[in-house]
């Protein structure tokens, strides 16, 4: 009998997003049967792309808007689904969402979980991530009925594996949750931008912006870039950011193709947080910061001068002079 893998699919306006692609590749094997479960109010696009990624079945929670944003009453619900379909595996996304949701469903289930997991084997209920700040990667073994791993983005390729997936509705009643209630929502800067986990390149910066106006400098070369604009830990502490920008040991962890370093030294913090990114890029002018050491290629300039410049590079498409 396969393996009952269920995958808590994450959208944004209405569509799947492309990191779960990831997860589903990660899940996939000769002894798996992958369950997507998907919390909207339509479902015939998404089948259609879960379908061409190899999902076997999709599990579709029809919920009212209001209710899919209380993460209590969410949690709820998942519990029962998996409870229903009898998964052994729960996988979802170590985004902020998923790092809301995820932890809500292992306490309700008393099961393990392991969050920022860069690859899972679910034939011997292994997981790998990152541990003491980035400066090893360990390997754990869950054991229980129900084990829940938050995955870390742009860890893999999706792999396209066109099937014909059973589409279940759950649409049981709904406990409302006694104890927590949301109020209101609203966009935040990070939800409004790309989002940091699930970038291919980002271009963050450090002390060496100088002040906050000097971010607005990396979101326009991001925009061309298709990139999201992070940070460090000072720009953060001194108000010049918000904290939803900073990566780091304390911020987020990310695995972008290509991390552009701006005026930012590269401590052992911060660099916890980027160290997986495919090409590490800096632009200092301090030749003997740490990042130097510790990216694949650097500019000794000031990025407060560079930036622009790539910026118009990228705008007009002629190099200057020409």
């Amino acid at each position: 009998m396969k393996t009952r893998i269920g995958l808590l699919i994450e959208l944004e306006n209405g569509r799947v997003k492309p990191a779960n692609m990831e997860m589903i590749a990660m899940a996939q094997s000769d002894t798996a049967e992958c369950h997507a479960i998907v919390v909207n109010n339509g479902i015939e696009q998404i089948k259609s792309h879960l379908e061409s990624y190899g999902v076997d079945r999709i599990i579709h929670i029809d919920l009212a808007s209001d209710k899919q944003k209380n993460p209590v009453l969410l949690a709820d619900v998942m519990t029962r689904v998996i409870k229903k379909f009898r998964f052994e595996y729960l996988f979802g996304l170590s985004t902020a969402w998923g790092k809301d949701i995820l932890p809500r469903i292992a306490a309700d289930m008393e099961a393990p979980l392991i969050m920022d997991c860069t690859t899972v084997d679910t034939t011997d209920s292994t997981a790998v991530t990152s541990q003491y700040s980035g400066k090893t990667m360990a390997t754990f073994r869950v054991k229980g009925p129900v084990k829940v791993f938050g995955i870390r983005p742009n860890m893999r390729e999706g792999i396209e594996r066109q099937v014909s997936a059973q589409v279940d509705v759950w649409n049981e009643p709904v406990q409302e949750s006694e104890t927590f209630t949301v109020i209101s929502t609203g966009e935040s800067e990070k939800e409004s931008a790309q989002s940091l986990v699930e970038a291919d390149v980002i271009l963050a910066g450090g002390r060496g912006m100088k002040q906050p106006e000097n971010f607005s400098i990396l979101k326009e070369c991001a925009g061309y870039l298709n990139a999201a604009v992070g940070s460090s830990r000072v720009p953060v502490d001194s108000g010049w950011v918000p904290y939803a920008m900073q990566v780091g040991q304390t911020g987020e962890k990310v695995s972008p193709r290509v991390y552009i370093a701006c005026g930012i030294s590269g401590s052992v913090q911060h660099f916890a947080g980027m160290k997986s990114a495919g090409m590490i890029i800096a632009v200092n002018p301090d030749e003997n910061a740490p990042i130097m050491a510790n990216c694949d290629y650097f500019v000794k300039a000031d990025a407060i001068d560079i930036i622009p410049e790539i910026t118009r590079i990228l705008k007009h498409g002629t190099p200057p002079g020409k």
